[in-house]
This record gives C-alpha cells, sequence and structure tokens, in this order.
C-alpha cells in the first residue's frame, strides 16, 4: 500500500522534484501510492429486484482505485454508507472479481457478517471506513483470501461483511473473522457462512469467532 510512485516530472523543468507526498501538501502532491492490488467499488439498489438477471442490470460499477491517492478521492466523494437507500450496497471487490456468488473467485467462498442497530447512525460509517482501510491495506493475515467488503443498508439494520475465496480454508476464514471483529470493534460472536445453498451447507464450514 505505501509503494511510491513518482508522477511525471514537467517537461520544462528537468529537474528532479522535491517529493511531496499528500499527507504533507494535498493540493501539490507529485507522488502517489500504490496500492498492492487494485479495488473496484459497486453499487447496487435493487428495489425492484425478483431474479438474478434484475439484481445483474441493477449492479452498477462505479469505480476502480489504484492508490491511496484515488481511494480518498472517491471516498469523500460518494454518498457515505449511512446515506445510501434502503435495500441498497456498496460493493468494494478486488479488480476483476464481481460481487456475485458465481463468480469463479467466490463460488467456493463464504464471508463473514455482523449486523449493526440502525440506532448506531453515523457510527456506522466510521466501521464501513475501517473496513475498507483493512482491505486496501492489506492488513488481514490471510489477506490474499479476502475478496471483498459489502455493506448493505436494511429498514432493521446495516450489515457489514467481508467475503472469503475458499470457505474450506478453515485457518484462513478464521484468521480473517478474528481480524473484522478487531475491526469493527465488536465483541459479540462473528458468524461465517459459505455462499452454497443452505440446506447444503456442512456444518464443518460454519465458523464463530
Amino acid at each position: 500500500m505505501t509503494d511510491v510512485k513518482p508522477v511525471a516530472a514537467d517537461n520544462t523543468d528537468n529537474k528532479a522534484q522535491d517529493i511531496k507526498t499528500v499527507l504533507g501538501d494535498p493540493n501539490d502532491f507529485n507522488v502517489v501510492h500504490r496500492l498492492n492490488s487494485p479495488w473496484t467499488l459497486w453499487f447496487d439498489n435493487p428495489v425492484k429486484r425478483t431474479n438474478v438477471a434484475n439484481w445483474t442490470a441493477n449492479l452498477k460499477k462505479v469505480v476502480t482505485i489504484n492508490t491511496v491517492e484515488e481511494f480518498w478521492g472517491v471516498y469523500n466523494t460518494v454518498a457515505i454508507a449511512v446515506d445510501l437507500p434502503n435495500g441498497s450496497n456498496y460493493h468494494f471487490f478486488r479488480e476483476g472479481v464481481q460481487p456475485m456468488w458465481e463468480d469463479p473467485a467466490n463460488e467456493k467462498g463464504g464471508k463473514w457478517g455482523y449486523q449493526f442497530q440502525r440506532s448506531i447512525g453515523e457510527k456506522v460509517n466510521e466501521h464501513w471506513l475501517h473496513t475498507l482501510l483493512a482491505c486496501i491495506g492489506e492488513s488481514f493475515e490471510s489477506s490474499s483470501e479476502v475478496c471483498g467488503a459489502v455493506f448493505s443498508n436494511r429498514k432493521s439494520c446495516f450489515r457489514i461483511a467481508i467475503w472469503t475465496r475458499n470457505a474450506a480454508d478453515k485457518e484462513a476464514c478464521l484468521n480473517i473473522g478474528r481480524h473484522l471483529k478487531s475491526v469493527l470493534g465488536v465483541s459479540q460472536d462473528l458468524e461465517y457462512a459459505p455462499h452454497m445453498d443452505s440446506a447444503r451447507i456442512p456444518s464443518s464450514l460454519i465458523y464463530k469467532v
């Protein structure tokens, strides 16, 4: 996440530029910090969702993020999580992974999830931001197993989830679950559920932390 790559120097000045990061000069920085891998923000508001085809039609790709600077630019521009319409979702996934169970990166995986009461209000924005930072910062011990994160606004609650690649990799799943619990700062149990049909989920693949 902290790789520094200078942008092209001004053609009228062949002298090496002083390195200026966004932290020191947010308006005139000349280097960017590339993420370990690009991430894509998606949005859906499936008000009339009745089947997979309708849901897919409502899923919109917003932007792909390659640098720390792009992340903050997007985060400070899009609607904050608490202001999403009821029933809608943000999906923040690695580039090339679509936020659906059928994607090859997700089909053998599952998700950790946690529900916040709506009374938490704007505090939920902090929890969502911390989840996003954990993703782009690759702070999960088994970060390569993390496919993406989802924020859902529902009438009764807010939900935050982390999707993983392989539900059968118990150690990786537990590592990710423990870290998500720490990132969210909650004491209640988190439960992991594979994406497969709930009627066919082996009990050995349902984890708790």
